[in-house]
């Protein structure tokens, strides 16, 4: 069962709206949807929020307050404080090689060079723990895509116009697949949003 929702991103202004910190913008789409707020918290190095289902099954959600690559500093601090094990952590992040519009959900795995999901690993100590990717697409250009400094611009970059629109349809999607793993099981969404875009 998840206890612990953590989206990826990084903390300031100047980071808001890129498509590097879509991993927040679901934990406040969610936030919003639930009805509950976020509150900066210094012992858990971010800020979270409490939902509690009829079930009584209570569900945490939290943005780290570190830069992307310290992430699991934060994971770990209210991870330790609830008592809760790695298996029952559902990270959040963005995915460049996943298309804009569709999501991945894997029961455990690699980093996959996501400085942020490097770091939670390493502070769980285990790479055992569900994740969902968020689709943001690659650079349009191929040669672009071979770019490190491009690669790092378009991850660092805001949405187009264009994408900016489809943003709350995805969220909306990812709501959904969230829904469902609370409801039906890890695998069961798995089956339904791996294939499933917007």
């Amino acid at each position: 069962m998840v206890s612990l929702i953590v989206g990826l991103g990084n903390p300031g202004e100047k980071y808001d709206r890129t498509r590097h910190n879509i991993g927040f913008m679901v934990i406040d789409h969610l936030a919003k949807q639930w009805q509950v707020s976020l509150v900066p918290e210094r012992k858990f190095k971010g800020s979270w929020a409490e939902k509690t289902w009829q079930s009584g099954n209570r569900v945490y959600l939290l943005k780290p307050s570190t830069f992307m690559n310290l992430s699991g500093e934060s994971a770990i601090a209210l991870l330790k404080w609830y008592k809760l094990t790695p298996a029952s952590v559902l990270v959040i992040y963005d995915d460049m090689d996943i298309p804009l519009g569709r999501i991945r959900i894997k029961p455990s795995g690699s980093a996959g060079g996501h400085n942020g999901m490097k770091s939670v690993i390493a502070h769980l100590g285990t790479s055992n723990f569900p994740r969902l990717r968020v689709g943001i697409g690659a650079p349009k250009h191929p040669q672009e895509a071979k770019d490190p400094e491009r690669v790092v611009g378009h991850v660092l970059g805001n949405f187009s116009a264009t994408e900016a629109k489809r943003l709350p349809e995805l969220l909306g999607l990812t709501e959904e697949a969230i829904a469902t793993i609370f409801t039906e099981g890890l695998d069961k969404a798995m089956s339904v949003y791996n294939s499933r875009g917007i």
